[in-house]
């Protein structure tokens, strides 16, 4: 397993630094802000891109951005809600205008989602189909399965269940295509994006979604030179014993390796 610091030695300009994470957990964040801070000590333009926010807002989040709008009513204008925006914003802040850095929502509006959700695809209006990524297309069969097993809890309905994986491909999908547009006119910048951990395991989701796109770009003579996508999945350690996390660590063997690279995290 590499350090940290080996890591960042792997990364270059191109590069797509995916970080997974369990949402709300201080230690966490303080480690993405460990490793922007160390990216730009190596010298590279650093942009950000965030689960949380979407790419409709981002008027918005330039305002915030460049103190045209206050924390407060950034949030109340983005209906920012759950966890506490605290350990966001240093992320979306870091990124300095002036060196030609940016700060980026990536997701879909959540009635979007909310609607695929609670009665699937075909019942989306006019105007959100609009908002939709270009050659949509739900998730990879085992992605499929791995969503299937988490949610199979009880919390959602069984008969619901295909709805919420539509959703969550929605998710994957617009996330990626926002990522690609950005390093498309943005090859020179290391581009971190911030997501949940679940997206980046296994490669099945979000990975998955922008290398596709990123193939379609390089058929349509797009030139992606140095274009790379690098991963790191969290084990958020606290409850597990030796043992468990030692099998955190090796790659499945259906689905292969959970990351490039694997982060033990604790409180």
């Amino acid at each position: 397993m590499l350090s940290m610091d080996q890591m960042i030695e792997s990364i270059q300009p191109g590069t797509i630094l995916i970080i997974g994470e369990y949402h709300g957990q201080k230690t966490i964040h303080d480690q993405q802000m460990s490793i922007l801070y160390s990216l730009r000590s190596k010298g590279f333009k650093v942009s950000v891109g965030l689960e949380f926010l979407n790419y409709t807002d981002q008027d918005l989040i330039q305002k915030y951005r460049s103190g045209l709008l206050s924390e407060v009513d950034f949030k109340s204008a983005v209906k920012w809600a759950g966890f506490d925006f605290g350990l966001y914003s240093p992320q979306l802040l870091f990124p300095q205008s002036a060196d030609g850095e940016f700060g980026l929502g990536l997701n879909m509006p959540r009635s979007v989602t909310q609607t695929v959700s609670k009665n699937g695809l075909a019942s989306l209006t006019q105007d959100q189909l609009n908002l939709m990524p270009p050659q949509f297309t739900l998730g990879r069969d085992t992605y499929r399965e791995r969503f299937i097993n988490l949610m199979s809890d009880g919390h959602i309905p069984a008969n619901k269940l295909e709805n919420y994986f539509a959703a969550q491909s929605i998710w994957d999908d617009t996330m990626a295509w926002q990522i690609v547009e950005f390093v498309k006119n943005h090859q020179d910048h290391v581009f971190v994006v911030i997501v949940g951990e679940f997206h980046v395991q296994y490669g099945g989701g979000l990975p998955d979604r922008i290398a596709g796109r990123l193939l379609n770009l390089s058929q349509s003579d797009i030139r992606l030179t140095n274009v790379k996508i690098k991963t790191i999945s969290q084990v958020w350690t606290q409850d597990l014993n030796q043992d468990e996390i030692r099998k955190e660590l090796q790659p499945s063997e259906k689905y292969g390796p959970r990351a490039d690279f694997i982060s033990l995290i604790s409180p």
